[in-house]
């Protein structure tokens, strides 16, 4: 009889982004990296250097260790890199395997609105993938747990490696392993229907954000309120809430 594999004992798809900011509508890229992560198979990896096309600001080459002038030198016109990214995720979507992506409305927003300002057509318009996120996942099975949720911390509470944090390489198998690690201690998750389990997770992660919205209200903050999405995995594009360089 053949043994049925659950999702987390099969391929995953990593991906991950570093770029020049952290507003998503207006930050470039400038390194991506997409994986094929786990299955029995050793992790295979596709990177991207960007020449994002402005300045990189010295707070974001602080975080990931690209200058302007490194990555106008060495990398891939921007336009270039932003279709290969896309066509790579695409292409894993449809051969089933599901998207992991650390805090997904951010890159896939952010990778979103590059396309569009580049004249493609976004991952979302292509393809409709199923997406895991570690951070919705961990919230929603430890949701009272103290401390931070950043990539780093969940690698310590889960026991992960990460080596060169804040390269997108890095990242986005440590993305897949905190994944795995969740799946095989809440062995539920791994009953769930890959499809299923996206649907749940866009739920999840608008209770999440509306949980942190009002903490920010009830603790005096309600500017920061104001700026929490609900949406999950991507931000809808509206043209009138982007800066006028998209298009």
């Amino acid at each position: 009889m053949t043994r049925f594999l659950t999702w987390h004992r099969r391929p995953l798809c990593g991906f991950d982004l570093e770029t020049t900011g952290t507003d998503p509508e207006t930050a470039r890229i400038v390194t991506g990296c997409v994986i094929r992560y786990g299955g029995g198979q050793p992790t295979r990896a596709q990177t991207w250097l960007a020449d994002p096309g402005v300045e990189i600001p010295a707070a974001a080459t602080a975080v990931h260790g690209y200058t302007t002038e490194a990555a106008r030198s060495a990398g891939r016109p921007a336009p270039a890199a932003v279709e290969e990214i896309i066509a790579a995720l695409a292409a894993a979507a449809d051969a089933g395997l599901p998207l992991v992506v650390m805090n997904a409305n951010y890159d896939f927003t952010l990778l979103d609105r590059e396309a569009r300002r580049y004249g493609l057509t976004p991952l979302f318009d292509r393809v409709a993938p199923c997406v895991l996120d570690p951070r919705v996942l961990d919230k929603q099975v430890d949701r009272f747990r103290r401390g931070g949720r950043t990539l780093a911390d969940l690698c310590s509470h889960y026991v992960v490696r990460l080596d060169g944090a804040h390269s997108a390489d890095a990242d986005a198998a440590a993305a897949c392993a905190v994944v795995w690690k969740i799946a095989n201690r809440h062995r539920w998750l791994t009953e769930r229907p890959l499809g299923e389990l996206h649907e749940e997770q866009v739920r999840w992660a608008a209770e999440q954000a509306a949980g942190l919205r009002d903490h920010f209200v009830r603790t005096g903050r309600p500017h920061l309120a104001e700026g929490v999405r609900l949406d999950w995995p991507v931000i809808p594009y509206r043209e009138s809430a982007v800066t006028g360089d998209v298009r």
